[in-house]
């Protein structure tokens, strides 16, 4: 069974005045931690060991989340004294990468209910050193509909999901192998992920949401839709496909 690391070292600027007290992954949609979701969400797909990588208020997220006993979970923490990067703070965790056959990585900012275990089963099946997932771009902004022949308007789609662009969903399988690719410092999306990419060892699994949920954590906004979201489709476990 894979272990699962959650990046939780960010500052969460754009979260601020929120974040100048609390770390992003504590802070709430729809009255819980994002982080606590995470931890559910991975103790239902039968990930059952998770290391933190704190940072930035590493303190209160001991704090909450402690032994991990209340979520029936065994959580440990590797710990940044300076920030380093996703790349870093992996690299950071090294000895705890090199021990597993696989691990799941998320970014402490994501709400979802992806299956990871479809990542992991990517990695091991496609002789790959890290596989990511991919989900479909929500349009930041509502989408016209045009006669293009009359030059009329024809309707509004309100932030439609635009199915035919893929980004990074933040959740991730990696073998040991990836230690030798990640940097001292930096982030693995500019450094990692185009050297492996190059040398076609990074894979992707496709996620359709729905009916899968997910979303980014950045901004106050995001706040606010994911709590109406949540409220809208009755919380996120479980996904029956």
């Amino acid at each position: 069974m894979s272990i699962a690391m959650i990046l939780a070292g960010g500052y969460g600027k754009r979260l601020r005045p929120l974040t100048l007290e609390v770390p992003k992954p504590l802070v709430k949609v729809a009255g819980k931690p994002v982080l606590f979701y995470q931890l559910e969400w991975l103790k239902y797909y039968g990930i059952n060991e998770v290391v933190i990588l704190a940072g930035y208020l590493k303190e209160k997220i001991i704090e909450a989340v402690g032994s991990g006993s209340k979520f029936g979970l065994h959580i440990s923490y590797v710990v940044e004294d300076e920030p380093l990067g996703t790349g870093g703070a992996l690299r950071n965790a090294a000895h705890v990468i090199s021990r597993n056959e696989t691990v799941v990585v998320v970014n402490g900012d994501i709400l979802t209910n992806i299956d990871p275990n479809k990542l992991v089963e990517r990695v091991k099946t496609g002789g790959l050193i890290a596989a990511l997932g991919a989900v479909p771009l929500r349009s930041p902004y509502g989408i016209l509909e045009i006669d293009d022949e009359k030059q009329l308007i024809t309707g509004f789609r309100e932030k439609p999901i635009l199915y035919e662009y893929w980004i990074n969903a933040g959740v991730y399988a990696f073998t040991p192998k990836i230690v030798d690719y990640l940097p001292e410092r930096g982030d693995i999306e500019k450094t990692t992920f185009p050297e492996l990419a190059d040398k076609s060892l990074l894979g992707t699994v496709k996620y359709m949401t729905p009916p899968y949920y997910w979303r980014s954590i950045d901004t106050h906004k995001d706040l606010e839709e994911a709590a109406k979201d949540l409220e809208k489709i009755g919380g996120l476990l479980p996904v029956h496909e």
